[in-house]
């Protein structure tokens, strides 16, 4: 099968891990652990990744400096894909047996100008903090700042993406065995100007939805969604969360959960089923073999209607 595997940022670095690169490295020879037996099995994937925490930590580090040496979030992307796709390229030609293709592919994904994400910034990016720091680091900076569950994180715009602009060469690249790692972060936002040239934009595109437009692009038979939780859970945050094993793709609402984490994995996932009619999974990084077998994690599928949850 060919597969779209998205790696989640916040599974290739722990929460309130340290970002060192040691623990970067560490984490993404986890992630490549995992990945091992759907080599092995013998499906064809191409692999994608957050970068929520790194983008976060190169845009703290770029504001720390020289007030005219500051990238934009655009170029600060395309840094940590191509930081992220080394040590996962890396990490996997040492894992796997010699002789197998790897590419890491700095990939540009095309979002609308007028998108209303742009006036409502949602996506978490970089290391959390308390409300304290969080606050100090709004008035210092200019960021906007966004409660979750365990703390505070800077929150950017995260426009719905449209196009992935190098899928042709993706396909190219798959269709002669090479494995791509590429989207990374989902991938490098820009638009398009009224003279057909491109330009890149202040965002982050949220990795889950452009794993599943690219999963889409290029007609892929399974979308992996691994993140650093078991699956989707109801009344997650409760005393009594419940795990939901299997779902239809009309069983479940986006809306209903955390817009900067979980809910757009489900709206990922939705729209890879409902165009596809193939399934989709959301499990942890580390059951991903079992994820992809039904194991494990939760699956959308065309063929469910209602919910099925777990014990």
């Amino acid at each position: 099968m060919r597969i779209v595997v998205a790696l989640g940022g916040n599974a290739l670095l722990r929460r309130r891990e340290s970002m060192t690169a040691q623990a970067r490295r560490a984490n993404v020879r986890r992630a490549v652990a995992a990945l091992l037996p759907l080599f092995e099995a013998g499906h064809q994937l191409v692999i994608t990744h957050g970068n929520g925490p790194q983008v976060g930590l190169l845009g703290l580090q770029a504001a720390m400096g020289p007030k005219d040496g500051a990238y934009p979030l655009d170029v600060l992307d395309a840094e940590s894909e191509g930081m992220m796709g080394y040590l996962i390229e890396q990490e996997l030609v040492n894992a796997l047996p010699r002789g197998r293709l790897f590419a890491t592919l700095l990939t540009q994904v095309l979002v609308d100008r007028r998108d209303p994400a742009f006036r409502e910034p949602t996506k978490p990016i970089g290391p959390v903090y308390d409300g304290a720091e969080a606050k100090r680091l709004a008035e210092m900076r200019g960021w906007t700042m966004g409660h979750l569950v365990d703390g505070w994180r800077r929150v950017v715009a995260s426009p719905q993406p449209l196009q992935v602009l190098e899928a042709r060469v993706i396909e190219m690249l798959a269709s002669q065995g090479v494995t791509v790692i590429c989207a990374g972060g989902g991938g490098i936002p820009v638009m398009e100007r009224s003279d057909g040239t491109l330009l890149g934009v202040e965002a982050v595109v949220d990795k889950d939805l452009a794993s599943a437009l690219l999963a889409r692009q290029l007609g892929a038979d399974h979308l992996i969604l691994l993140t650093d939780v078991e699956g989707v859970y109801l009344d997650w945050g409760s005393q009594s969360p419940r795990l939901i094993k299997r779902a239809g793709m009309r069983a479940l609402n986006p809306a209903d959960f955390a817009p900067g984490s979980m809910g757009p994995k489900i709206e990922a996932a939705i729209g890879f089923v409902a165009e596809t009619g193939r399934p989709a999974s959301i499990g942890g990084l580390e059951e991903a073999a079992l994820v992809l077998a039904g194991v494990s994690g939760t699956r959308i599928d065309a063929e469910t209607t209602d919910l099925t949850l777990g014990p």
